[in-house]
């Protein structure tokens, strides 16, 4: 059971996710049943830390608590900060003796450079996954996730994904009833669907850089509503199907088919985004012929179905 929550805070802590954490746990409501945690912010001296908005935050005390805590948690922190050896040993020492591991969004490069996220699942924010892996090779990066767990070790996307993550160790610790009780208190859901993928900015679809191909891709790029095969497309490369299923594979690193949906599910989400049109009339405009196979596609890319995409990200000019 969780009772005592020590959060890392260095310099360039991002002061909202540092929020999350201190609304969380850190405030006292007891008085309406819910449970109370021994909340402390915790710096490498105990000094006072410069935030990324310019002001500067005085901890509850240095790196003494996180030796006791039953959870460790970590903010965001700007990519450039420096982590001081005696932190990375705290976490190490943490993770050894079984506490709770928690970061928000960037606050995983803490946990990666502590060596933590070797051969286990996690994720942050949808701009640095790239990076995470690339820094940590053996760690098991999931980009389209909300929050990750793997065993006691918990990360979590950027920014209000940490309240999801928080949401969901509550309910793991004291119950859904508890965990339903709080989100409604902070006025969110309790849950959110679908993962991060439908948060990523979508590109205005445009044809990759394929010296051969480039005619082909261009012409495609203004036909995505009709219905195209390989054998058309081939035919207007001046190429045999299998030759041009090869070329093809070598100049955009996929094959036809998956270039062709993910290009289809880019225009269908700016549809949903900028215009009225019923998903019907998406599906026909953005080529899937009909709304089941938007759905089927759009669900397994974006993590999100085409009608709750709409209503987190439609453009409210074009509500009416």
């Amino acid at each position: 059971m969780l009772r005592s929550v020590a959060v890392l805070a260095l310099d360039q802590v991002a002061p909202f996710e540092l929020g999350v954490l201190a609304e969380v746990f850190g405030t006292d409501r007891t008085a309406d049943g819910f449970p109370a945690y021994r909340f402390q912010v915790c710096s490498p001296d105990g000094a006072p830390v410069r935030t990324s908005s310019g002001f500067h935050l005085t901890p509850h005390a240095d790196l003494g608590p996180v030796d006791e805590a039953d959870l460790v948690a970590i903010p965001a922190h700007s990519q450039g900060t420096t982590v001081p050896a005696p932190v990375l040993d705290a976490l190490r020492r943490a993770d050894a003796r079984g506490a709770h591991l928690f970061s928000v969004c960037s606050g995983a490069f803490l946990l990666g450079e502590a060596g933590l996220l070797d051969d286990r699942e996690c994720t942050t924010h949808w701009r640095y996954v790239d990076e995470l892996q690339r820094r940590h090779p053996r760690a098991r990066v999931r980009c389209n996730s909300l929050y990750v767990q793997d065993g006691r070790l918990l990360t979590s996307a950027g920014t209000a994904a940490g309240i999801d993550a928080c949401l969901h160790l509550i309910r793991q610790e004291h119950g859904s009833a508890t965990a339903t009780r709080l989100a409604r208190r902070m006025v969110v859901p309790p849950h959110r669907d679908g993962g991060q993928s439908q948060y990523v900015e979508a590109p205005i679809p445009k044809a990759p850089e394929a010296p051969t191909l480039e005619p082909v891709l261009e012409w495609l790029m203004g036909h995505l509503d009709r219905t195209i095969t390989v054998e058309e497309l081939a035919a207007r490369a001046g190429m045999a199907p299998r030759t041009f299923a090869r070329r093809f594979r070598a100049e955009t690193g996929t094959t036809p088919h998956d270039w062709l949906t993910n290009q289809r599910v880019l225009l269908a989400r700016r549809l949903l985004e900028e215009t009225p049109l019923s998903v019907e009339a998406v599906a026909d405009q953005s080529g899937f012929g009909d709304a089941a196979a938007l759905r089927h596609h759009f669900s397994r890319r974006v993590g999100a179905t085409p009608h709750s995409y709409r209503t987190t990200f439609r453009d409210r000019a074009h509500s009416g």
